[in-house]
């Protein structure tokens, strides 16, 4: 890679060539950094460092800017170094259960827009797909510029393996990707959109720049995703954050995975709604009921003390087992505020390793719907090895 700079290709081009391959995968995951910031993230020498960035910028691959005023701290302003903007989009695509949400990030990882549009739960993939193109369209003008990323993200509700590695026998999936190829012509990379919505607040939401984060999602389904030194686990075959099928009540209600007791069986809104009426409250969807919790429904803010009871209970087993430093909430429910967090982190206390009590933060999600499109993105950012060849007018490359 830009080894038109380079013309020998021995050794030391070569060598040169992965400190700069090194130094652009940097930027491309984790946005904008400081020399300082990057020197600590790659380990290479500083008079290294400083040369290559210096070619690098010259080559028009980075760019280096100030922040802004309002930005910057007290002292002396860090210069910050980033992927050249102008050199491609990135397009990320979340297939929820009844919308469609896009949204598009540049590769200096500045949002430049995003999209939803409901729909009804049994429209076909050929129409879902239509309904993503013309969601772009108005992002983009209609000309979406994928440069050297030349790939799209995708989120899909329920289990996947690593990206590309489609669930075996899933046609739905098979079907999915090849519509996908075929509208926009670039390879597109697939996760669940739970485990995306956990790597968007790593990295541009609640949780950002936060290297272990537990992710919680609770809706009309629970799940949740686990980023762990930085990166996304998805576990040894795709099932990794499956939160809502941790037993929460042991001989409890069954579970459409098969178990009993579930997380999903007492935290998700269906079950919600149906402890609230059981208690003589009357509320045929979420709406009513947050309306009824917001005009001070003893009985609708007793449901949500137990849900976030067993939501903590299982958090905090989770806890004990990965040591995340933030755990984010998101979901439909969690807009109940402090009458959910509050019991969750009740829990919580109650339940996690005295030496990390103090230590695990619980903060609410900030991306809301378009969370699991932004992960989606964030997956081609950190994840494709398709910026390989970025610049691509960087002249030709040797064979190494």
């Amino acid at each position: 890679m830009l080894s038109a700079m380079h013309p020998s290709a021995g050794p030391l081009s070569r060598l040169r060539r992965e400190h700069e391959e090194l130094v652009l995968s940097l930027l491309r995951k984790h946005g904008p950094l400081s020399r300082g910031e990057l020197g600590t993230r790659c380990g290479l020498s500083r008079t290294t460092l400083y040369d290559i960035v210096g070619d690098l910028i010259a080559s028009g691959a980075v760019v280096a800017a100030v922040p802004l005023a309002e930005e910057r701290r007290r002292g002396r302003p860090v210069e910050k170094l980033s992927l050249n903007p102008d050199a491609g989009q990135a397009l990320g695509i979340d297939f929820a259960r009844r919308a469609v949400h896009v949204a598009a990030v540049n590769v200096a990882h500045e949002i430049v827009g995003s999209a939803s549009e409901q729909h009804a739960p049994d429209l076909s993939w050929e129409e879902r797909v239509r309904l993503a193109e013309r969601l772009v369209g108005t992002l983009t003008g209609g000309v979406l510029r994928l440069g050297a990323l030349d790939a799209i993200g995708v989120g899909v509700v329920g289990p996947i393996g690593a990206p590309g590695d489609l669930t075996a026998g899933d046609r739905r999936l098979d079907v999915l990707s090849d519509l996908l190829r075929k509208s926009f012509g670039v390879p597109v990379l697939l996760d669940n959109n739970t485990r995306l919505a956990a790597l968007a607040e790593a990295t541009w939401g609640a949780a950002a720049d936060d290297a272990d984060v537990l992710y919680l999602r609770v809706s009309h389904g629970v799940g949740g995703g686990l980023i762990v030194g930085g990166s996304l686990h998805r576990g040894a075959f795709g099932l990794s954050g499956e939160l809502g099928h941790v037993t929460a009540v042991p001989a409890g209600a069954p579970c459409e995975c098969g178990g009993a007791g579930c997380l999903e069986t007492v935290a998700s809104v269906g079950a919600v709604l149906d402890a609230y009426r059981a208690a003589g409250g009357r509320a045929d969807d979420l709406a009513a009921f947050t309306a009824a919790l917001s005009a001070g429904d003893p009985a609708a803010r007793a449901v949500l003390a137990v849900a976030g009871a067993h939501i903590g209970a299982v958090l905090a087993a989770v806890c004990n087992a990965i040591g995340p430093g933030v755990i984010v909430i998101g979901g439909e429910l969690a807009r109940a505020g402090e009458a959910l967090t509050g019991p969750i982190e009740k829990a919580l206390g109650a339940h996690i390793m005295p030496a990390s009590r103090d230590r695990v933060v619980l903060r609410p999600a900030t991306l809301g719907a378009t969370g699991g499109a932004l992960g989606a993105i964030a997956l081609v950012l950190h994840e494709s090895p398709l910026l390989s060849h970025y610049p691509a007018d960087a002249g030709p490359q040797d064979d190494a």
